[in-house]
C-alpha cells in the first residue's frame, strides 16, 4: 500500500540526524562484537516504535524470527520514505542500519545502494546468525524491489 501524501508516516532519525557516515565511523571503533551488538541495542532504542494501525499484515516481512514490518510511502518530490519495527532489538537495529542508508533517496538511488555492501563494512555480516543473516537479505530484497517498481 502506498501512500501519497505530505504527511510522513513513523518519522525516524536515519538518514537524517543519523547518517550512513556516522554508522561507519561508530561501528569501526567497535572493535568487538559486545560493541557492534550495544551499537545495534542503541539504533533500535532511536528507531520509535510503530503504531498499531501501521502494523499491517501486508507489510509484514515473512520468515524472519521476528515479527518484522517494512511500509514505504512515496513522497511528493519522488523520493522514498521507509519505515518499520521489529519485535526483535537486534532485528530492529539492523532495519534502523537499512533505513539510514536507503530514506530519503529517489528509486534510482536506492536501486544503486549497495546495501549488502554496508553490512560488511560495518562488521556486522559475520557476526549475524544465518537466520538473522537470510532475514538482512529478505530485507533489502524488499527494499530493491520496492525501488525498481517505480523505475519500469
Amino acid at each position: 500500500m502506498t501512500q501519497l501524501s505530505d504527511t510522513i508516516l513513523a518519522p525516524h532519525p536515519f538518514g537524517t540526524e543519523i547518517t550512513e557516515q556516522q554508522l561507519i565511523e561508530n561501528f569501526q571503533q567497535s572493535k568487538l562484537w559486545e560493541d557492534r551488538y550495544r551499537q545495534l541495542i542503541g539504533l533500535a532504542r532511536k528507531l520509535p516504535p510503530l503504531a498499531d494501525e501501521l502494523k499491517q499484515q501486508n507489510i509484514e516481512m515473512s520468515g524472519c524470527e521476528n515479527r518484522v514490518w517494512l511500509g514505504y510511502q512515496l513522497l511528493p518530490d519522488g523520493r522514498l520514505h521507509f519505515y518499520g519495527d521489529s519485535e526483535g532489538r537486534i532485528v530492529k537495529g539492523l532495519l534502523a542500519v537499512l533505513l539510514t542508508a536507503v530514506e530519503g533517496k529517489t528509486p534510482e538511488q536506492v536501486s544503486q545502494t549497495p546495501l549488502a555492501e554496508l553490512f560488511q563494512q560495518l562488521g556486522l555480516e559475520h557476526q549475524l546468525s544465518g537466520s538473522r543473516l537470510n532475514g538482512v537479505k529478505s530485507l533489502i530484497n524488499t527494499i530493491q524491489e520496492i525501488a525498481h517498481a517505480y523505475l519500469h
